[in-house]
């Protein structure tokens, strides 16, 4: 009977806990600067989320270190379901083997909350550079090996490292010029400052459209419908090319498992609206949630399949 009491004592405890959450606003770390889609998909999440759970949802902006800053700040939070993450593919699946220190463990210090999208990228250059597609792109580089640039949001961001694969399959070298978020190395692209980048669709799409930067190759394995003209790497000389981004939302290990599932379950309503699923996808961004459980089977799975393509490419953080 004492047993017994004592679960349900711990059951009601955790229904209160539940229900009260949230009782005060809720801190979003967008581990990179303002302007990239981290960023874009963090701000329209936290609005839709303030609505829903009756608590503003603040977007705080900690870029550095590749993402670890702010990630690390989140670690080190309190696990009250009041300080989240914007999870995305570099802090989380590929810091741990590019760097030789990294301030957390990406399995052991987070509760994976849910998934909220997947992305292609897409290769655009200045328009200065005279190449149209990827055969010409290579065949520039090849003439002028360690001349050209590229920029990325970040050492070890999805950007960085679709990059890095295309230059060891393409057999080429161009300089990479790492910033601190999409939108301070969209500005320098735009500007001139470097020549090209495989850019998030989000940042990319404006400046596409206006002509001020040229589309070249999305890095998925099908063309994007933002852009159904440009064809993907893999169709432009690279066969079997295919490298995409991914996001999702975390907490601090030991976050109440009830504070999860109520977050899981409000992200997960959030992504199946229409008005969401749209604006993401005018993004670039193909919205997918999922349960906790599969988010941290996702990031681990992701973790070492790139362990391995970054072996295999011998590529260090400097």
């Amino acid at each position: 009977m004492r047993f017994l009491a004592t679960l349900l004592l711990l059951s009601l405890a955790a229904s209160a806990v539940a229900q009260s959450y949230p009782s005060r606003p809720i801190r979003l770390i967008v581990p990179f600067a303002p302007g990239g889609s981290a960023d874009l998909v963090g701000r329209l999440l936290a609005q839709q989320l303030s609505e829903s759970v009756g608590q503003p949802v603040v977007v705080e902006n900690k870029g550095g270190a590749s993402g670890m800053l702010g990630n690390d700040y989140v670690a080190k939070s309190p696990p009250d379901g009041y300080t989240l993450s914007v999870g995305t593919l570099g802090p989380f699946a590929v810091n741990p083997t590019l760097y030789e220190h990294v301030p957390y463990d990406n399995i052991r210090d987070f509760a994976p909350i849910t998934l909220t999208g997947i992305s292609s990228h897409i290769l655009v250059a200045h328009p200065s550079v005279p190449v149209q597609n990827v055969t010409e792109l290579i065949a520039l580089a090849k003439t002028k090996p360690g001349q050209l640039t590229f920029a990325s949001s970040g050492t070890g961001n999805a950007t960085h490292l679709t990059f890095e694969l295309f230059k060891a399959r393409a057999g080429i070298e161009i300089v990479h010029v790492p910033y601190k978020g999409g939108g301070p190395a969209m500005a320098d692209l735009v500007g001139g400052q470097v020549l090209f980048s495989f850019a998030s669709m989000a940042s990319a799409v404006p400046f596409v459209k206006a002509g001020r930067l040229r589309a070249i190759a999305v890095s998925g394995g099908e063309r994007s419908a933002l852009f159904p003209d440009v064809p993907t790497v893999g169709e432009s000389g690279l066969p079997g090319f295919a490298s995409e981004d991914w996001q999702g939302i975390l907490a601090p290990a030991k976050t109440p498992a009830e504070v999860v599932m109520k977050l899981n379950g409000e992200i997960a309503r959030i992504l199946a609206l229409p008005e969401v699923k749209a604006k993401l996808a005018a993004a670039g961004f193909d919205a997918k949630s999922s349960t906790p459980e599969a988010f941290g089977q996702f990031i681990q799975a992701e973790t070492l399949k790139w362990a391995k393509l970054l072996k295999g490419i011998g590529l260090k953080a400097q």
